[in-house]
């Protein structure tokens, strides 16, 4: 429990502190991230239990990896980060997942995930905002990666990129467990103003877990 409101805390103080830097107000970040302002507030409070969802909106929107959202300060040079030590931000029906491992430091971070995806499991993300390019490396088994509609078949020892402005689906196929590593190249600087839009999920990421 004490890890829980801990997490909480260091959250809603990351959310308050970038929303700050950003300039924006509650009503404006939860227009543009399509977020209550209610749930901000409570967020901001270090209460309530926000999703996935809600939190890469909210990255996205502001210009920051869905890390520096979740992370506390930077501890050394070197961070060694065990995968079990990482709770899995998305979980798939039939036991798959994806852990957000780290996102580097720097201008134009970069977020590294694991994921493992079951036979028939699929993860579904809206576009990113322009600019985030997504890598795939699959470590064992093999899996489709869908852009824009068209299926990309990718085996252990293979490495897929493209732009991630798209929507794009990663598909566990029959044969067996896929393990793999995805990466999120974000752009520098924080996010551009966006335009309005009337769909709520033109941003990054439905859950994107993990971006994806």
């Amino acid at each position: 429990m004490a890890d829980a409101e801990e997490a909480l805390r260091t959250l809603a103080h990351n959310v308050r502190a970038a929303r700050n830097r950003a300039g924006l107000s509650l009503d404006e970040l939860g227009r543009r991230a399509k977020v209550s302002k209610g749930a901000l507030v409570g967020l901001e409070r270090a209460q309530g239990n926000p999703n996935f969802a809600t939190l890469v909106r909210l990255a996205d929107t502001l210009g920051v990896s869905v890390s520096a959202l979740l992370e506390g300060p930077a501890e050394g040079r070197v961070r060694v980060v065990a995968a079990d030590a990482v709770t899995p931000l998305w979980t798939g029906p039939r036991g798959g997942e994806a852990r957000l491992m780290l996102t580097t430091s720097g201008p134009a971070p970069v977020e590294v995930w694991r994921w493992r995806l079951e036979p028939g499991e699929e993860y579904p993300s809206h576009p990113h905002q322009a600019g985030v390019v997504e890598t795939v490396s699959v470590t064992a088994g093999r899996m489709t990666l869908v852009v824009d509609g068209a299926e990309h078949p990718v085996e252990a020892g293979q490495t897929a990129t493209f732009e991630a402005d798209a929507p794009h689906t990663y598909r566990g196929a029959d044969a067996g467990t896929c393990h793999l590593v995805m990466t999120v190249h974000l752009p520098p600087g924080p996010a551009a103003p966006a335009a309005p839009s009337n769909d709520p999920d033109a941003i990054r990421g439905s859950g994107g877990p993990p971006h994806g």
